[in-house]
């Protein structure tokens, strides 16, 4: 058995974010370069063996999991792994939502609020507290020891996977984790 984490494609809100003021860009989409760095990586993974996927539910990890995967093996969503809540892009959407958009996915098992629970006032999002986000993540780190017969690749996001091998991926990069 083989674990890969791949980091979501380049978002709207990656290529809106100069580092100071969030763009206010909720839940962002792909931009044109993310789905093509999607194509890109749906090449390499190809002599992988990836066999189950599971992907966080934001619609940049979703739509990245459906590009590289699509065909080739099933797409499970999961909320352990989602982003630190940091800026507005990290605060997703409802199942509801995100089963009208992505009509071929499960979402009944994904609690309605599943991202941090915060309060937005004006252009001030509240912070996911670390110790918060590195609980969680050792959780869903533990949750992964128990898969032990697929070859799986999980499709998340920078600071998470940063949380989990200690450093950051590109956006569409392929990491052997295990």
């Amino acid at each position: 058995m083989a674990i890969y984490f791949i980091r979501h494609g380049q978002s709207e809100f990656n290529a809106a974010f100069s580092g100071d003021i969030d763009p206010m860009i909720f839940d962002a989409p792909l931009t044109k370069i993310g789905l093509e760095q999607a194509k890109s990586a749906r090449v390499n993974i190809l002599n992988l063996g990836i066999n189950r996927v599971i992907t966080s539910p934001f619609t940049r990890a979703i739509q990245t999991a459906k590009i590289i995967f699509s065909g080739i093996s099933p797409i499970e969503v999961q909320h352990g792994h989602h982003e630190l809540l940091l800026h507005s892009c990290d605060i997703g959407q409802h199942p509801s939502d995100l089963k009208e958009n992505f009509p071929d996915l499960s979402f009944e098992h994904i609690p309605h609020s599943w991202w941090y629970k915060n309060n937005i006032s004006g252009l001030k999002i509240e912070e996911e507290p670390l110790e918060f986000f590195k609980n969680r993540i050792s959780k869903f780190v533990i949750a992964l020891d128990e898969i032990k017969d697929k070859n799986l690749a999980i499709v998340g996001h920078g600071n998470a996977f940063k949380e989990i091998i200690g450093f950051g991926l590109d956006n569409c990069q392929i990491h052997h984790f295990k």
